[in-house]
């Protein structure tokens, strides 16, 4: 017999099953005492270690369009944007201005313009896998199979993998997230709740895939002892026996470590994955850092969710254990090739909206400075529009890293120059020239950055962005 665990695409329970949840739930909470499960996530402030911290990568599949995301404010540069981008460029008094630098933000992102005065926000310009820092001299001079020049660059799936994995020969089956934990030892894989991505992949453990809320999260049919229906518990009664004794046979006796673990893992996080806003589970004061990004009752649209479930595990410490915890979740829709200006608008809306709301909750239980999020994106996209209005597959892009631990209001890394051929431009010929730029940092250095921060040692830095040793002194990007 198997056990199957719901992952991220679980339909939500139906009603039978929540309440069978609910009434689970409490009892446990009963079963702990006072001060418990119920207390953890009505608000009592839980007890986290002292040098709690997590790291929350925001995936922005598709090829976000940076250069519409964070751009120049000042007349000069403003103008040069404009006269490439034409019909896509974003009206200059539309932007959200980072007040003390010469940069504003796409005008969706308004609700995320308060963390930049409270140092809670940074750009971090053009960033991408590189081998080592590269010139478009260098660039044009390397010969076919270089490895000074990434894998497949501009292919969605490929550059995924190199953001993911950070390196740049797109072989690595693991993912820098991944073997971060590995090598820093974490209680839990990464926990993701965009779903098995190639960025908590470790040597011998994958991510932690969850559902969003109100999602069973446990063994179909097979309920913890106790609860449940008695035939539904006589099956659970042979797994567990089934699985009850090692056998002196390696693989078998993984096999039985893997359920077993499944179990434990499912029965300790189970509800507290199912817990939506409202409930006897949840905590007030993430409901109402999200509760404008829900309509009767549901969350509107795709991340917003995925953030709620993320501040409840950061939140509920004690249920999901470690000192150290780091957390995937996904957007998709950026490959914006057509009517780029209407959905890009929408997506950095959701975007925005979204991590505002996580910073709220964060910054209301006291957490604000423990918790670094940041995002990642296949690649940016071209400088100059295509015919359909929207752009095309570049290299470098530009990203966004928030948390009460920056050392804000900078913006971190070099802007590019804005002319279609010019120093930063791979193109050379006329047809060419549309403004795919190389990367001036390197997805390694934006990692160790956050990795450093999250109390990674320099060795294990090495071991686990391989490529980090090619930038000589300057390791990181000085944003923490």
């Amino acid at each position: 017999m198997k056990c199957s665990l719901h992952g991220a695409a679980a339909a939500p329970i139906d009603a039978a099953r929540r309440r069978w949840l609910r009434r689970s739930s409490t009892a446990l909470a009963a079963s702990l005492g006072a001060g418990s499960l119920a207390n953890l996530l009505l608000g009592t402030r839980v007890a986290h270690a002292a040098d709690y911290k997590a790291l929350v990568c925001i995936f922005l599949n598709g090829g976000n369009d940076g250069m519409n995301m964070v751009l120049p404010t000042d007349d000069k540069r403003y103008g040069q944007y404009a006269a490439v981008r034409a019909a896509l460029a974003l009206p200059q008094s539309s932007l959200r201005p980072l007040s003390g630098s010469s940069y504003g933000l796409h005008p969706s992102l308004a609700s995320l313009q308060p963390l930049w005065d409270k140092r809670q926000l940074v750009p971090v310009f053009n960033v991408g896998p590189l081998y080592a820092p590269l010139s478009k001299t260098e660039y044009l001079g390397q010969p076919a199979g270089s490895p000074m020049i990434p894998d497949s660059l501009f292919s969605h799936a490929d550059q995924q993998v190199l953001w993911e994995s950070g390196n740049t020969d797109g072989l690595s089956r693991t993912g820098w997230g991944g073997r971060a934990c590995e090598a820093m030892a974490t209680v839990n894989p990464v926990i993701s709740f965009g779903g098995n991505a190639r960025f908590g992949a470790e040597s011998l453990r994958m991510p932690l895939v969850l559902p969003g809320p109100g999602a069973l999260f446990g063994a179909t049919g097979l309920p913890p002892a106790g609860t449940g229906w008695t035939p539904d518990l006589l099956r659970r009664q042979a797994v567990d026996a089934m699985y009850a004794n090692h056998t002196g046979m390696e693989l078998r006796d993984a096999h039985i470590d893997l359920q077993n673990g499944a179990f434990t893992t499912s029965e300790r996080l189970g509800p507290l994955v199912a817990s939506v806003p409202g409930d006897a589970l949840s905590s007030p004061v993430i409901d109402a850092a999200f509760a404008p990004l829900m309509r009767n009752g549901v969350f509107v649209g795709p991340l917003a969710p995925q953030l709620y479930q993320a501040a409840k595990m950061i939140w509920s410490n004690s249920v999901v254990q470690g000192n150290r915890q780091m957390f995937f979740a996904s957007l998709g829709g950026f490959d914006t090739h057509l009517g780029q200006l209407t959905r890009h608008a929408e997506l950095m809306k959701e975007l925005g909206d979204s991590m505002a709301a996580f910073q709220t909750a964060l910054t209301n239980l006291g957490l604000a400075s423990a918790v670094t999020t940041f995002t990642q994106s296949d690649f940016g996209r071209t400088f100059a529009p295509n015919l359909s209005g929207g752009t095309d597959h570049a290299w470098g892009n530009h990203h966004l890293v928030m948390g009460g631990a920056l050392l804000g209001r900078k913006t971190y890394g070099v802007y590019p120059e804005l002319a279609l051929g010019g120093s930063d431009d791979v193109g050379q010929e006329s047809w060419e020239l549309q403004g795919r730029w190389i990367p001036t940092s390197s997805v390694d250095q934006y990692a160790a950055t956050l990795l450093r921060w999250f109390g990674s040692s320099e060795s294990q830095l090495d071991s686990v962005l391989p490529n980090l040793v090619n930038f000589g002194s300057k390791r990181t990007l000085g944003f923490l």
